[in-house]
């Protein structure tokens, strides 16, 4: 209503885009709900995905955000209409901003806490509402001291802060999709890996998010000559380490090879499957050229 009694278009960019960070909140929503579903013969691993599928939808609404805020402004600039009530617009940029900070603080607490990027990153995406509504202030605060344009130029500006969120949220979302995680966690369970007793080398470490949790597979070099109890004992302790190594990784695969001391290819019977794959050399080898 204030919008509509003012004629602000920085407090009706600002509207737009609150109004798109809230219905934000309805696709993560459902898909923690529908992520919490147990996995099953079709969904063998589980339905973590959602949460992926929900980011998608949040983009969508940022976009769509930040085109009605861009064009609004812009149809101001060519058509100047003075703002009314300027002292009910202030007072709604000073109550917005209060309100996106603590809405910010919130999710960014419990999306760290149950390890969720979406839901921090939708936090993230409050706080930059809460500094566009002290921009609607600013904006006013100019109205006021006499410059009219400030009000159009200031929605102009919160349109361009949109689309450095939305550009955040794609880059997020596409990493999240392509299985992208931070190369430093990848060395972290690398290197928990490699420190357990009787593990020779770390041939492969893939991790992945599903949803707010971390999978992970490993093929760790042992001993050839252990029998299958000691390898497996082995894994366990590789499992263990890499579960204490990343909190919130969830399921650890992990894939015992012989080591290449007696000359074999343990892997001769696969390996014409895999032609892509690279030749595996001995461990001796790996580490000469790694040095």
């Amino acid at each position: 209503m204030i919008v509509v009694f003012s004629g602000s278009v920085a407090l009706l960019a600002d509207t737009i885009h609150n109004l798109a960070d809230a219905l934000t909140a309805a696709p993560l929503w459902i898909a923690f709900v529908v992520g919490r579903r147990p996995a099953n013969r079709r969904y063998t691993y589980g339905y973590g995905r959602a949460e992926d599928v929900a980011g998608l939808a949040i983009v969508a609404m940022i976009a769509l955000s930040a085109a009605i805020a861009g064009w609004e402004s812009v149809r101001k600039l060519m058509h100047p209409e003075p703002m009314q009530y300027i002292g009910l617009v202030i007072a709604a940029s000073v109550i917005g901003f209060i309100g996106n900070e603590a809405v910010a603080i919130y999710r960014i607490r419990v999306g760290k806490r149950i390890g969720s990027a979406a839901l921090v990153a939708d936090g993230q995406h409050a706080r930059v509402d809460g500094l566009t509504s002290l921009a609607v202030l600013f904006g006013a605060l100019g109205v006021l001291a006499g410059f009219p344009m400030a009000d159009p130029i200031v929605g102009l500006l919160i349109t361009i802060a949109i689309v450095f969120v939305l550009r955040d949220a794609v880059r997020e979302i596409w990493w999240r999709l392509m299985d992208a995680v931070d190369p430093a966690l990848v060395d972290r369970l690398e290197t928990a890996a490699e420190k357990v007793e009787g593990v020779q080398a770390v041939d492969e470490m893939r991790v992945r998010w599903i949803g707010h949790t971390l999978h992970a597979e490993a093929n760790v070099e042992v001993d050839g000559s252990l029998t299958t109890l000691d390898g497996h004992s082995i894994a366990e302790e590789v499992r263990h380490a890499m579960l204490h190594a990343a909190p919130w990784l969830r399921s650890a695969t992990v894939h015992i090879d012989p080591c290449h001391h007696d000359g074999r290819d343990h892997h001769a019977v696969t390996s014409h499957h895999f032609p892509d794959r690279r030749e595996r050399v001995p461990t001796e080898e790996r580490h000469v050229s790694s040095t």
